[in-house]
């Protein structure tokens, strides 16, 4: 891709998601996930209403009238984004590639961080650990991050969840804010994600297509696996094929909500055609 072209797209999602981000999930982002406590901040003179608790004894002695300690929150996190870039996220319809949802999401997540001061990280994944983007903060860290949602080439088709959460746990020793981005078409990744949720403010982002819910009957079909690389001729109009893929994804949702929830880990799912705006945002809302 070339610079211009880039820099255009950049701009285009800095300008969505940072409005977004502005607008409506700042204050949302704040109080869904709390700092790491409350440190004391000043002392000032005891008003109506004051918790009584809080009277700071040593100085209203001094002074012969009431004080009160004031404690603010210790605000400061950190938070990861930890994406799918497997050939699995160039599926979609209605000229909406999962790809395109996950990088605005992870936009809109970016900003809120960045207008609550907090620091971002960034992980890309496949099969493997595709990139790292240490945490820090500031507009340019954060385009920086949009830059690489929108331009990175993985080296691997495939999809490993399991590497992904072995190396958060690794590279990030403190309590994050982690949030995986994936279709998760992958196998078994719940013991990765228990040690992880057990460290980590987990949240599991599913993004998927509508297209990926049912097979049509549309008779024989070359359909292409994008991780695998192979092109298979499908009967779809065989009602046994189309029941028993409907079955899988139902499946595969499922195992997604339920080794989330167990291991006390948030959800959101998010097809293409969907807002993920209101999907956010009922997020932080029931958080909150």
């Amino acid at each position: 891709m070339e610079t211009k072209e880039l820099l255009k797209k950049v701009r285009k999602i800095e300008i969505k998601t940072r409005r977004l981000s502005n607008n409506i999930f700042g204050g949302e982002y704040h109080s869904a996930f709390k700092g790491r406590g409350m440190t004391f901040s000043e002392v000032r003179s005891y008003q109506f209403g004051d918790d009584v608790r809080t009277i700071d004894w040593n100085v209203t002695a001094r002074y012969n009238e009431p004080f009160v300690k004031v404690f603010e929150e210790e605000r400061e996190l950190t938070l990861m984004l930890i994406v799918d870039v497997s050939s699995s996220a160039l599926f979609g319809t209605d000229s909406a590639l999962k790809k395109n949802i996950l990088t605005e999401i992870s936009a809109t997540l970016a900003f809120s961080a960045l207008q609550n001061n907090d620091k971002v990280g960034l992980i890309l994944f496949s099969d493997q650990i595709e990139l790292y983007i240490p945490p820090s903060k500031g507009k340019t860290h954060v385009l920086r991050i949009i830059r690489e949602l929108i331009e990175f080439k993985p080296y691997s088709k495939k999809t490993d969840i399991n590497s992904a959460l072995e190396f958060l746990n690794k590279v990030m020793k403190k309590k994050s804010i982690a949030f995986l981005l994936s279709d998760f078409i992958s196998s078994d990744y719940e013991k990765s994600l228990k040690i992880v949720s057990k460290k980590h403010d987990l949240t599991g982002i599913k993004v998927y297509d509508k297209l990926e819910e049912f097979i049509p009957n549309l008779g024989l079909v070359q359909m292409f696996d994008q991780e695998l690389g192979e092109i298979k001729l499908i009967d779809t109009s065989s009602s046994k094929i189309r029941k028993n893929y409907k079955n899988q994804m139902f499946m595969n949702f499922k195992k997604f909500n339920d080794v989330f929830t167990r291991n006390g880990a948030g959800t959101i799912s998010c097809r293409t055609d969907e807002s993920y705006i209101k999907k956010l945002l009922n997020y932080f809302k029931n958080r909150g």
